[in-house]
């Protein structure tokens, strides 16, 4: 059974950043692509980045693109978000999820495994 933990959230200023961790345990890590998610007050559940089981670019939302990064560090069996230029509107709890295969993916039904979630505030 795959255990995901994220840490990192908190309360930041408009404009400023934060980096989310993701550690993984129970499972191959390496072999599995990984998500970021985030969810609002009242709204569903997002995609926001998604990286492939050897790293690299990655894929992201419309609406982070050029202010997020994704990255992993296989080694060390974590996930990563850095988050820069944040805005009121990136508001929401956001989760990491393990991908069925070691594509990226999109969709939150192609992620298996999640875990509970850290929260971000960005204050105006």
């Amino acid at each position: 059974q795959v255990q995901l933990v994220e840490s990192g959230g908190g309360l930041v200023q408009a404009g400023g950043s934060l980096r989310l961790s993701c550690a993984a345990s129970g499972g191959t890590f390496s072999s599995y692509a990984m998500g970021w998610f985030r969810q609002a007050p009242g709204k569903e559940r997002e995609f926001v980045a998604g990286i492939g089981w050897r790293g690299g670019s990655g894929s992201y939302a419309n609406s982070v693109k050029g202010r997020f990064t994704i990255s992993r560090d296989n080694a060390k069996n974590t996930l990563y978000l850095q988050m820069n230029s944040l805005k009121p509107e990136d508001t929401a709890v956001y989760f990491c999820a393990t991908g069925k295969d070691g594509w990226i993916r999109i969709r939150i039904y192609d992620y298996v495994y999640w875990g509970q979630g850290t929260q971000v505030t960005v204050s105006s």
